[in-house]
């Protein structure tokens, strides 16, 4: 089977993960967390994502021209992600997420983001090769331009929930979101010519088109450390599955491994299984 290219226009990050044993409350300091870095950002996640998955993979993004922007690439560099769309934009940081996990690997996240804020629409190439992935940690003009410019099938993460163009959600073959953010979207995720993915974490997903419920999987029981970057994990996954023409069932049931997996280790990008590991634990 042909590898499936993809490119993702997307968001990098450098994530400061402190593990406590409880969240902060309002206004409450936890102490006695552990410190560790990790590669990040939703567009750098799912591309490492998809490349692990077998898919050959072009980033397009823009960094700060200061240290962090090596150590946030290091390992999409290392596993042969193109990275020849990134851009350093001298003015900005590199974006950085700062995320608190607990005992139970639930999370809260803040990012500071830096270079990605900055990216505009002309930074963008006149054309995009391939499937695309993009989410919202962009500003939403820059995404509708890379939608615009898309030849191919095209995966929108509506991921943080923010205001969108008509004409992405048209345009897009396959829209993902979490079950918070297709509450803020509403009846504008039906209508739609293409499929629309909902994810409602250890309870599995959903796969439905204008509405109606096209598919349903959950994931395998696993034992959950972090899940930050599970999410990034389906949406590379589900877009491989669907390039390669797996059924929905099929489909769904393997992202929902893949997201599965992406929790059973600390680091979004660390975390992230390779294919082999994801088809084994599917025949298991």
């Amino acid at each position: 089977m042909t590898a499936p290219l993809i490119t993702v226009v997307g968001s990098v990050n450098l994530d400061f993960v402190a593990t406590a044993k409880t969240l902060p409350a309002p206004g409450e300091t936890v102490t006695g967390a552990t410190l560790a870095r990790y590669p990040g950002g939703k567009g750098a996640n799912q591309a490492l994502a998809a490349r692990r998955l077998g898919a050959d993979v072009r980033m397009i993004a823009r960094v700060g021209a200061d240290a962090m922007a090596d150590e946030a690439l290091a390992l999409l560099k290392a596993e042969g992600v193109d990275l020849s769309g990134v851009a350093v934009d001298p003015t900005a940081s590199t974006g950085a997420a700062l995320i608190a996990v607990d005992a139970e690997a639930e999370n809260q996240i803040v990012v500071a983001s830096g270079a990605n804020a900055a990216f505009l629409p002309e930074h963008l190439p006149a054309a995009i090769d391939g499937a695309l992935i993009c989410q919202m940690e962009l500003p939403a003009e820059t995404v509708a331009a890379a939608v615009a410019r898309a030849s191919g099938f095209v995966c929108v993460n509506l991921a943080p929930a923010l205001d969108v163009p008509d004409s992405v959600l048209q345009r897009a073959d396959l829209i993902i979101v979490n079950e918070g953010e297709a509450e803020v979207y509403g009846k504008r995720l039906h209508g739609l010519k293409g499929l629309v993915a909902i994810t409602w974490g250890s309870r599995g997903a959903g796969l439905f088109r204008d509405g109606a419920r096209v598919a349903t999987a959950e994931p395998p029981e696993v034992d959950a450390v972090d899940t930050t970057g599970a999410g990034d994990a389906f949406v590379a996954a589900l877009t491989v599955a669907m390039l390669e023409g797996q059924t929905p069932e099929r489909a769904l049931a393997f992202a929902c491994a893949v997201g599965a997996l992406t929790a059973t280790r600390a680091g979004a990008q660390p975390s992230l299984p390779t294919r082999a590991a994801v088809e084994a634990r599917l025949r298991g």
